[in-house]
């Protein structure tokens, strides 16, 4: 989390003299519970024929869907400063079948010598090769810090297998990934720090050196900076353009892509909520966010104040004028912390950072 722009900054008539320091500091504050929405309400929207998915009750922090119906769910996630309802057990991949009559969320079973005890899944990516084969790109934090595990999906008897882990240097804190071959992805790093004292440090600062980086066998090198905390990240059906969402800046950046994979932004997109993980509509184009209300009550939880949900439909984003509709909002009785929301042929999932996950035929 970042919390205030050190480059604007307090205005330099609170810090010239030591006796306004307080004016400062609140300056500081004020800022940060701005970017953190903290005293924002939201009038609830509600979906009809909606349930809870039975068998998710620790996460669903993000969702890919296959073109052929199959969902891959990561549950489980503890991050710093974040609740979690099963903080003794390790994370999962779950597995759901939009061709079912009645869906069920099932655990997919991991290759041997993968370490599961130390399993902590936060973003997750698809890629189809040529050859069919399906690769599964997950964000890890074993023991506190930032992997990439590659897995190729085994549907003859729905089971991953693990083929390598990824670790760099330019990779200390990634939130989101996305694939963009059997061994190239883009990934964002929410924060530079990932030690929990750090990330305060840099929250409370206001530090923009969050990031997104480019990934390959060959090349890895940063490709867009200055985000208070990029998160979520994904690309345009025709792969042109590629979507970062920065949390507590309330927006989403749209970059074009080049043929060297750099990036160069062409507009970004405003709103009044914090962005967390994008999803891709590939039939219409339509960008599906999954929003905190008030990141406020996601980082202080309060069980008889809990997080709401909010889902954001977002049309024509390359547009003069895109439209931008709330589908879903609801103040955390049903769903609390709501991080993903994934469309599929007229069916809806919305996932949350450590709760529960919501279904919904429209």
């Amino acid at each position: 989390m970042a919390c205030q722009n050190t480059v604007s900054g307090p205005p330099p008539e609170m810090i010239a003299r030591p006796e306004t320091g307080s004016v400062a500091l609140n300056y500081i504050f004020s800022s940060c519970r701005n970017k953190l929405n903290a005293s924002r309400e939201i009038e609830p929207v509600e979906l009809p024929n909606c349930h809870l998915i039975k068998g998710i009750e620790a996460g669903s922090e993000d969702i890919d869907i296959l073109p052929n119906g199959l969902i891959f769910i990561s549950s489980g996630l503890k991050y710093p400063g974040v609740k979690s309802f099963a903080p003794d057990k390790p994370g999962e991949i779950l597995l759901m079948d939009l061709n079912e009559k009645n869906p069920k969320a099932r655990e997919l079973r991991i290759s041997r010598g993968f370490d599961l005890a130390s399993f902590n899944p936060h973003g997750i990516s698809t890629y189809i090769d040529n050859d069919d084969s399906v690769y599964l790109f997950v964000v890890n934090h074993p023991h506190q810090k930032s992997t990439v595990e590659v897995f190729t999906f085994v549907e003859d008897d729905n089971s991953l297998k693990h083929l390598k882990t990824i670790k760099h240097d330019l990779l200390p804190s990634v939130n989101d990934i996305l694939a963009v071959g059997p061994d190239r992805f883009y990934a964002t790093n929410d924060h530079y720090f990932f030690d929990s004292v750090l990330m305060f440090l840099e929250m409370f600062l206001g530090l923009t050196w969050s990031n997104v980086v480019y990934y390959s066998p060959t090349e890895v090198k940063e490709v867009a900076g200055g985000f208070y905390s990029a998160n979520g990240i994904n690309m345009s059906p025709d792969e042109k353009y590629i979507y970062i969402a920065d949390l507590l800046d309330h927006n989403i950046h749209i970059m074009e892509k080049h043929a060297n994979w750099n990036l160069t932004q062409v507009k970004v997109l405003q709103l009044d909520t914090l962005i967390d993980n994008l999803f891709i509509d590939h039939s219409t184009g339509d960008i599906w966010a999954g929003c905190h209300p008030s990141g406020m009550k996601v980082f202080f939880y309060d069980p008889e104040n809990p997080p709401g949900s909010e889902v954001l439909r977002i049309q024509n984003i390359l547009s003069e004028k895109p439209l931008v509709s709330r589908v879903y909002a609801e103040n955390g009785s049903v769903l609390q912390g709501s991080s993903v929301a994934a469309m599929h042929d007229g069916k809806l999932l919305i996932g949350t950072v450590f709760h529960k996950a919501l279904y919904c035929e429209l």
